[in-house]
């Protein structure tokens, strides 16, 4: 099988590609900026127009990923970034295919679960309602962009609607393990807003499902059989982090912090509660359902996420510092320990001056 992946440098395009290369699959990925290290032929497009590129579609399935990343405020200007980097791709992609004498037999466009907004408490499966004033950054790029893949000329259409994907070495999971350990890893909010996840190892294999089975087609929600609250997410991080219990960040100092980190607080202020009816009803079965032993089959080795390194390093490379280092003196005052080579005695002579005085 030959699968074109538009938006394949990233995280999860990388992990596609390398999952679907094992299995013996034809990988080629479209994109603006070819990367030596991606084992895989890459054929450069500007993701707005019909090129020779095109001609990878004759014969392929499709799997479109391209978009910018979702982590920053949700101004004007970021929301229509962000509608922009996924619609105009998506609209190269269906007007390349519309000119072939042989259309793409799948098409797998990625989406997001948050396109239903904040939903409360309601469990949503594939037959939902979006909401029509849900948020702009969430629901209006998603609904835009699922949109723009409705023309394709394909046989086959999935939307994949996508949870949380739980990987080691993604910039989510950075950002959450970071939080607990350096001692911020309390609800946040409320606590009570739910996250739809999904393991990365189940996510490979429901993208590999999604391709060969006919029966998946149209709306398909990518997440775990068993979403949680927010609450019930930091404490299980805790727990496999084995970190103490942590105070909760309140909703307004979560505002205050995202102005600082260039984010959008919407991301862990709001939740929905999404569950896989397609999935289950196809007889897809989760080889991680449940999230505390999903968390410990991916932290199993801490050393996997941080490295064999100090906590200096740690904090200067993580996905926080590289947004705003400004923010490391507010999460912490003082080293965890002497520094190497630092003059203990000093310190026993200033505990001495202020006894004597």
């Amino acid at each position: 099988m030959k699968v074109v992946l538009a938006g394949g440098s990233g995280t999860l395009g990388r992990a596609i590609a390398a999952d679907l290369t094992s299995r013996g699959d034809e990988v080629v990925v479209l994109t603006r900026d070819p990367r030596p290290d991606l084992p895989v032929r890459q054929v450069t497009w500007d993701g707005r127009t019909v090129g020779d590129w095109a001609e990878e579609l004759v014969g392929a399935n499709v799997i479109n990923l391209a978009g910018a990343l979702v982590d920053r405020p949700a101004t004007p200007a970021n929301v229509e970034l962000l509608t922009r980097s996924r619609v105009e791709p998506t609209r190269a992609l269906v007007k390349a295919a519309e000119g072939l004498d042989t259309h793409p037999e799948v098409w797998l466009q990625m989406s997001t679960l948050a396109i239903y907004g904040h939903a409360g408490n309601a469990a949503l499966t594939e037959t939902a309602p979006i909401p029509a004033d849900g948020p702009p950054q969430m629901t209006g790029v998603a609904t835009a962009w699922e949109a723009a893949a409705g023309t394709t000329p394909a046989r086959r259409l999935a939307l994949l609607r996508t949870g949380v994907v739980l990987d080691r070495g993604s910039p989510a999971m950075r950002r959450l393990t970071g939080l607990v350990r350096w001692g911020l890893g309390g609800r946040v909010g409320s606590g009570q807003q739910w996250v739809s996840w999904i393991h990365i190892a189940d996510f490979l294999r429901i993208v590999r499902r999604c391709l060969d089975d006919p029966q998946l087609s149209d709306v398909v929600h990518v997440t775990a059989p068993h979403p949680v609250r927010n609450v019930t997410l930091m404490s299980s991080l805790r727990t496999v982090l084995r970190r103490p219990p942590a105070p909760p960040t309140p909703a307004p100092l979560v505002r205050l912090g995202a102005r600082f980190l260039r984010t959008d607080p919407a991301l862990a202020l709001t939740g929905r509660h999404c569950v896989p009816a397609k999935l289950m009803q196809a007889g897809f079965e989760f080889r991680h359902p449940m999230l505390l032993p999903a968390l410990r089959d991916l932290l199993r080795d801490l050393e996997a996420v941080f490295g064999p390194r100090s906590w200096r390093a740690a904090i200067r490379s993580s996905a926080f510092a590289r947004r705003r280092r400004s923010y490391v003196p507010v999460l912490y005052a003082g080293p965890l320990t002497t520094p190497r080579g630092a003059d203990r005695s000093s310190r026993s002579r200033t505990a001495g001056s202020k006894t004597a005085s």
